[in-house]
């Protein structure tokens, strides 16, 4: 699904000197926000040498990729452009690579990811790899690149919770300050219901039960990482998940299925190893020595953010499912695990 482009199209207009007027409600975009909102295949450097040569001018002047536009305005379009319009925004397929991912531009991997999309809400499908905020050695993430997604008023939408690099799913993105300030109550609250599917090493004892423990920051040579604190431990917080085995391999493997009451950083992944029972290619926290991936799995972290039902800003409940990521439907595949299975058992 990508955004309504065909109705941004109708809110410009095209006559025969080549050149768009600037519509009422685009007024005070910066101006390279325009052009990837109408020209989403033009990359930055081509926009600033068309800029630098004269060929994109407002009333016949020249100006900058930042200048801010005006109603009324027009805005010269090189004939170039005039061909490419909108139309190759979504000449992408729907799966994305850590290779697509980096060649496309950032307009062009959100509308990819979109799942849903209102006045008020983007719920996104963030693969793996893919980073939400911006860290050590990141040039790319979802926070970075939701400034391509600025609205007519220049308004970038909002982080309203996270999602590890590594877990894939569905993340939840405000467009408004309103809706951001409605969502993050909504998750201080606990009136979110988020439900996590994950591959585990072994098969818990009890098929259904919670894991409630205090967790703690510690410095390590291999930098940050949560762990379970000792009791009384100061600067820890408390955690509780609900888990339930779907389905299971044997004893070797089983699919869990996650709710996390508290939104602890890397909570899930901490809590299903405290237990002994950690998420196969989990590179940070699978705790098991001398123990190999059965062959045809990838060695990828096995955690998905499949649902989220939270309060929508406008009332009623937001309830939406993000598609297994393509690595773990590669193990289902080789496990004979059917997502089926899942909606065949009650919720937790």
């Amino acid at each position: 699904m990508g955004r309504e482009n065909s109705d941004n199209s109708k809110k410009v207009h095209l006559d025969n000197t080549g050149t768009r007027k600037v519509d009422a409600d685009e007024a005070g975009m910066r101006l390279d926000r325009w052009f990837k909102l109408h020209y989403s295949g033009l990359a930055f450097g081509q926009l600033q040498k068309l800029l630098r040569s004269g060929q994109i001018r407002i009333n016949s002047g020249r100006v900058k990729s930042d200048t801010r536009i005006a109603t009324g305005q027009l805005i010269r379009i090189p004939p170039m452009l005039n061909r490419l319009g909108n139309q190759d925004s979504g000449k992408f397929g729907k799966h994305l690579t850590s290779n697509t991912i980096r060649d496309r531009h950032d307009v062009d991997v959100l509308q990819a990811m979109l799942l849903h999309e209102d006045d008020k809400v983007f719920v996104f499908d963030k693969p793996a790899g893919l980073a939400v905020q911006g860290g050590s050695g990141l040039n790319r993430h979802i926070d970075k690149m939701l400034e391509s997604m600025r609205s007519k008023k220049g308004e970038k939408p909002r982080l309203v919770h996270r999602l590890d690099r590594e877990t894939s799913g569905v993340l939840v993105v405000a467009k408004t300050r309103g809706a951001a300030a409605a969502l993050t109550k909504s998750f201080r609250h606990r009136e979110t219901r988020k439900t996590y599917w994950a591959i585990c090493k072994g098969v818990p004892r009890k098929k259904q039960g919670g894991i409630s423990e205090y967790m703690v920051k510690e410095h390590t040579a291999d930098g940050d990482r949560m762990r379970i604190a000792r009791h009384g431990e100061r600067g820890a917080d408390h955690s509780q998940t609900n888990y339930r085995v779907v389905e299971q391999s044997g004893q070797n493997l089983s699919w869990l299925e996650l709710q996390p009451i508290s939104g602890r950083t890397h909570q899930l992944r901490v809590h299903t190893a405290h237990i002994g029972f950690p998420i196969i290619g989990d590179s940070k926290y699978f705790n098991i020595e001398n123990w190999a991936l059965p062959g045809g799995i990838q060695n990828r972290l096995h955690l998905h953010a499949r649902n989220i039902k939270i309060p929508h800003p406008s009332g009623g409940i937001l309830d939406i499912t993000a598609p297994l990521p393509q690595h773990m439907v590669q193990t289902f595949n080789l496990l004979g695990f059917e997502e089926a299975s899942a909606e065949e058992k009650e919720e937790l």
